[in-house]
């Protein structure tokens, strides 16, 4: 037998909680003594703390856990309730992560209204590229909406290049166009040789040279580009020009930590 304080040691739990349990009849001691009314476990009554943490934190009312508890739920279906519950959570705090990230970016751009940098856009031609392609659809251009779809089409893409033998040639591609439904189209390329085939299971296309495009180089995270793209978009309205597409050359990418990633950023223009 254990008493409730070697009780609430093993099962990680406070005092207080276990008189609140019992006080509401989801856990009663095993043994109260008459004379003290010092209350006693036994290990095996582990197990149902145990589900009651559990369910407490899939976040289930303690009424609502007293009707799961007599329906004797099995270990396996709360493993299963506990695993979907997990899945929930590492979304929410991924999505919470990004939406972080896009604050801090927002908040870095008003720090810097009046002195965004100028100094690294250059206007250049872009030659043609022959791109291997996947392509979806992103709700915004916010990067918050932008990631969760460009980073599975690459992955996908990867896989799919690797399964049929086709090698890339040059630093990857992407380019965006507006989606009739007021979304943003994303095309995650991959620069190849290859000629289109009805066989593969992505496109196979040609992006035209561009004469003149403003460009800038951005490094680190994509997440935190926004300071980037204003002043790309600032200098070409002040310089007399307006973008007719825009397109990122990953240059390099040595690692999923994107904080050594560089970017250029590319916007074909034309005199406004």
């Amino acid at each position: 037998m254990l008493t409730i304080g070697d009780f609430a040691r093993h099962g990680r739990v406070s005092v207080r909680m276990l008189r609140h349990y019992d006080a509401l009849g989801l856990l009663t001691p095993a043994r109260v003594d008459a004379a003290s009314g010092y209350r006693y476990y036994t290990a095996d009554q582990l197990a149902r703390l145990n589900r009651i943490v559990a369910l407490k934190d899939l976040g289930l009312s303690l009424a609502q856990i007293r009707e799961v508890l007599d329906d004797r739920l099995t270990a396996e279906q709360l493993r299963g309730m506990l695993r979907l519950r997990h899945a929930q959570l590492r979304q929410q705090i991924e999505a919470d992560t990004a939406r972080l990230a896009g604050v801090e970016a927002r908040l870095a751009v008003i720090e810097r209204e009046g002195r965004l940098p100028t100094g690294e856009i250059v206007v250049k031609d872009l030659p043609a590229a022959r791109l291997a392609q996947l392509a979806g659809v992103a709700a915004s251009w916010d990067p918050s909406d932008i990631t969760p779809v460009i980073v599975p089409l690459y992955q996908r893409l990867g896989t799919l290049l690797d399964r049929h033998d086709v090698r890339p040639v040059a630093p990857d591609i992407a380019w965006y166009t507006e989606d009739p439904d007021g979304g943003v189209r994303v095309h995650a390329g991959v620069q190849v040789t290859v000629a289109p085939d009805p066989a593969y299971p992505f496109e196979v296309v040609d992006l035209p040279a561009v004469p003149a495009a403003a460009t800038l180089l951005h490094r680190g995270p994509m997440a935190e580009s926004d300071p980037s793209f204003q002043a790309l978009g600032r200098w070409i309205g002040d310089n007399g020009y307006r973008p007719t597409g825009y397109r990122e050359s990953y240059l390099s990418c040595p690692g999923p930590d994107q904080a050594d990633w560089v970017t250029e950023l590319q916007e074909p223009v034309e005199p406004a």
